[in-house]
């Protein structure tokens, strides 16, 4: 019943239905936002919605550590199960912390070959992640070949890669020195601040030219995905 609920009523799917689908298996998307604005949140929130469902998701750190990662999961899972009354709390986060696996790198050098291992170590034990999260990488420096690897990974699992980039603090679009790559991109998102809270803003879609029909945004307290 839990899944059920927290699933249908998850804010994902009105992203999902602005996106025409979603990010979806075997695409690669980036969300860029201003230090401290919530990409880890949103990231972390897109990932339980997978871990709720049953899925499992291998989360990429190359600036943190496992340990404030795996604090970070704990901190929005008990905001969500808090806001959700979930029932069996203790049960739903063994199961989530099962489906989940946290692998931290050194930042230089990581690059298509390191997250192919990464994906292969999971598939030696038995996981196929269909949600793959990669924090704290400069997109601008893997360059254009290097994302075509990361594209192809993602096919062909298939799964959603995401990484995330950080751009401006006031969010003005994709950063100057991001955007020659933008073709390499299903989806592009944005978070940006607002009086009263961190909007949402799709910068590309797929090929779809209308971006406009996100309703979607971070709650100012939790920094978690809620109904705008």
């Amino acid at each position: 019943m839990y899944k059920k609920f927290l699933t249908a009523r998850s804010p994902l799917r009105l992203l999902e239905k602005g996106l025409h689908g979603g990010l979806g298996r075997g695409n690669l998307g980036l969300v860029i936002a201003g230090h401290g604005v919530g990409k880890t949140s949103f990231l972390v929130g897109v990932a339980l919605d997978d871990l709720i469902r049953g899925d499992h998701v291998l989360h990429v750190v190359l600036d943190q550590t496992v340990a404030h990662t795996r604090d970070f999961y704990d901190t929005v899972f008990d905001d969500l199960a808090a806001s959700a009354r979930l029932e069996d709390e203790a049960v739903v986060h063994a199961d989530v912390d099962r489906r989940r696996s946290i692998r931290a790198y050194p930042p230089a050098d990581f690059d298509a070959s390191k997250l192919g291992e990464a994906i292969a170590l999971e598939q030696e034990a038995g996981i196929k992640p269909v949600l793959v999260i990669v924090e704290g990488i400069d997109p601008a420096g893997l360059g254009a070949t290097e994302l075509s690897a990361w594209r192809a990974i993602a096919r062909d699992l298939p799964a959603e890669i995401w990484i995330s980039a950080a751009g401006s603090d006031e969010g003005a679009g994709v950063p100057e020195h991001l955007d020659g790559l933008r073709e390499h991109f299903d989806v592009i998102l944005a978070l940006e601040p607002e009086s009263n809270g961190v909007a949402l803003r799709a910068l590309k879609d797929h090929e779809n030219p209308d971006t406009t029909a996100l309703r979607v945004a971070l709650d100012p307290r939790t920094l978690l995905l809620k109904r705008s």
